[in-house]
């Protein structure tokens, strides 16, 4: 997958694992909030029927004048009898320290009854029913549940990832055919873009056609190879290139020189104030980004007017006398097919690859504009040189 698919694929999946995961958290907090109320009812009626029946015997023996029963109780089940004067008659209690009253309480891992139902039979005034069992299915039903929950959310994980496959394999049969449409253009553009430039450098060095005649051809070659080189790095899949050292101003010159004979027709004149300047980046990426600025200036520019290039302190600043930006609009310039204004045309990808390069290698961007008064686009270097230091 390239890194569109991947995006979209990783986005779908955690946006599915999360919810899954609120969902499988939120059943597991009900049924274990339900079980919880179901096993605090269930240890309550089994305490207090212990408690009942331990009353009943001592109420029995007494109205009898009869030795009191022994009585058969559960292993995790303790009885005290408390007689009249507040001491333990019988038995034995888990917290010797306990307000003794009637009431259903809960004592470190203990649950306890306290039943005032002998009313002072036989001396006893309560009977003390104690279980830690409450305590030992609580921690057996929590186990159960993260259990539960461990097994549930991986079988979401796997379902999230085959859904997430079966979601992406259109989208990536779709990308695979723009892919294919975007190169084969590449190729067929390239093919007489090659030809068209021999064939231009070898009239002019033969003077066989007006350097009128062959600076338009000289003009449309770069224009097609602009274009070329634009559609070259939309492609989904382009590969990342190598960085190198390189001299800002080495290739802010050729690129002034190459847009110059554009400028020409339009009558605009260049500017320049250039410095040497260093930074680690590939050449093509460099051309591409001033390529664009330097063309978008001459493009939105108006006739006889100036493009001031400067180049200090690793800021560069291009800066024109056209149409401008709608404050409105600067802030989808950048995006991908968005553009400023319905002027000069344009696919309106030239500045979104401006910004995608960048954004790549850590260069600040900045833009003022103002309407028919002019534009100015500042790249900061310096961000780069943090991001990249140590490669200059």
């Amino acid at each position: 997958m390239n890194d569109l698919e991947k995006k979209s694929f990783y986005s779908f999946l955690g946006l599915y694992i999360v919810s899954s995961l609120i969902f499988i958290a939120f059943v597991s907090f009900w049924y274990y909030t339900a079980q919880k109320h179901a096993l605090e009812s269930e240890t309550y009626y089994k305490l207090e029927h212990i408690a009942d029946r331990k009353a009943s015997d001592i109420v029995m023996s007494h109205m009898n004048n009869t030795p009191m029963r022994s009585m058969t109780i559960p292993k995790d089940v303790e009885l005290a009898l408390i007689n009249t004067k507040g001491m333990v008659q019988e038995g034995r209690l888990v917290d010797p320290h306990i307000d003794i009253k009637p009431g259903y309480f809960t004592v470190g891992d203990y649950t306890m009854l306290i039943s005032n139902a002998p009313h002072e039979h036989l001396n006893i005034s309560y009977v003390v029913v104690q279980s830690k069992s409450l305590k030992e299915k609580f921690n057996s039903l929590k186990k159960m549940i993260w259990t539960v929950m461990g097994v549930s959310f991986l079988a979401m994980v796997i379902i999230a990832w085959v859904l997430s496959k079966l979601f992406m394999k259109p989208v990536h049969e779709r990308i695979l055919q723009i892919e294919r449409f975007v190169n084969d253009i590449t190729h067929e553009l390239n093919t007489p873009i090659t030809s068209l430039s021999m064939s231009t450098d070898q009239a002019l060095e033969a003077g066989n056609c007006t350097e009128k005649t062959l600076k338009n051809i000289s003009i449309s070659t770069k224009q097609l190879y602009d274009i070329y080189s634009s559609l070259t790095y939309l492609n989904f899949n382009h590969k990342e290139e190598i960085s190198e050292p390189l001299d800002l101003k080495d290739v802010l010159e050729k690129s002034i020189a190459y847009y110059k004979p554009l400028a020409e027709i339009k009558r605009i004149e260049f500017e320049v104030t250039l410095e040497n300047s260093n930074c680690v980046i590939p050449k093509s990426s460099l051309i591409l980004l001033f390529g664009n600025l330097i063309g978008n200036a001459i493009k939105y520019s108006s006739p006889g007017s100036t493009i001031t290039i400067s180049l200090k302190n690793r800021i560069l600043k291009i800066i024109d006398e056209g149409i401008g930006i709608d404050q409105k609009n600067k802030k989808i310039i950048f995006e991908k097919f968005k553009r400023g204004t319905e002027y000069s045309g344009g696919f309106g990808v030239g500045l979104s690859i401006v910004k995608s390069i960048c954004d790549e290698y850590g260069i600040d961007i900045e833009i003022d504009s103002v309407v028919n008064k002019g534009t100015e686009f500042r790249l900061n270097f310096t961000t780069h040189d943090k991001k990249f230091r140590g490669s200059l």
